[in-house]
């Protein structure tokens, strides 16, 4: 193996290892995979009715939905991280001459495609509840690209955060904001409806110009420019901070 394929190389070992943990851990799947979708029907069966939003809640309700599922499924890889570092396996890995870029994109890459997994439970369930988007294949491709770019940013804000907590413990409860910030957005109702205050915040963290684009797009409707610049401009503004934080404190701890 020459040295330019010896980082990918190591990153598919780190890939399957990651893989066959998820796997090994029931609770792991639940929360990534099945903990949203019993949160969608509660909310759409439950409560939907209760929501003045226009047209069908389930068309409403699934765009911030792909969004929890991403955010449901970054806890385990927050502890996975830090139990790498607290535990000596990165000095195990250090002794075989892994690369080092390769452990923490090993993460990275198993967080997005388990998060994919999770959005296509999502979109699966909300098309047997009665969810029918609009959108043309050059929408959907849209879709595709946000909700890749979203779960990408995720996965390095969640390294960064798992390889800076003390604990595993600390690391698994340094999600909970990132979990919560859904709910204080437009998710589940319009961001107007809501007291002044909680208005103001959720018109303006990262999560709301994420999900009114989403939900545009599916309703096959053109986004509108400045929700999709912000969209987009968080995404990669949170793919910044979370590879820098997350590749220093690497080079600091490891």
């Amino acid at each position: 193996m020459n040295s330019a394929s010896t980082p990918f190389g190591d990153t598919m070992i780190m890939l399957r290892r990651n893989f066959k943990h998820t796997v090994r851990y029931p609770v792991t799947l639940f929360n990534a995979i099945f903990l949203p979708i019993i949160i969608m029907l509660m909310f759409v069966w439950v409560f939907g009715g209760a929501f003045d939003v226009k047209g069908k809640y389930i068309n409403y309700a699934v765009p911030g939905m792909l969004v929890m599922a991403i955010t449901y499924g970054l806890s385990p890889t927050a502890a996975a991280v830090n139990g790498d570092m607290t535990k000596g396996i990165i000095n195990r890995f250090k002794a075989m001459d892994v690369s080092h870029g390769a452990v923490l994109a090993g993460h990275v890459v198993t967080t997005t495609l388990r998060s994919l997994v999770a959005i296509a439970g999502i979109i699966g369930v909300g098309f047997l509840m009665g969810f029918r988007p609009h959108a043309s294949f050059a929408q959907w491709l849209g879709v595709t690209g946000l909700v890749l770019l979203l779960a990408f940013a995720a996965s390095w804000l969640t390294v960064a955060l798992g390889l800076s907590a003390k604990t595993v413990e600390a690391a698994g409860m340094a999600t909970t904001p990132l979990i919560l910030l859904p709910f204080l957005s437009s998710t589940f109702v319009p961001a107007d409806t809501m007291a002044a205050g909680v208005r103001q915040f959720a018109e303006y963290q990262p999560f709301t110009p994420i999900i009114e684009t989403l939900r545009r797009l599916l309703a096959g409707e053109d986004p509108s420019s400045g929700k999709l610049l912000a969209a987009i401009a968080w995404c990669v503004g949170l793919t910044l901070v979370g590879y820098v934080w997350s590749v220093s404190t690497f080079k600091k701890r490891a």
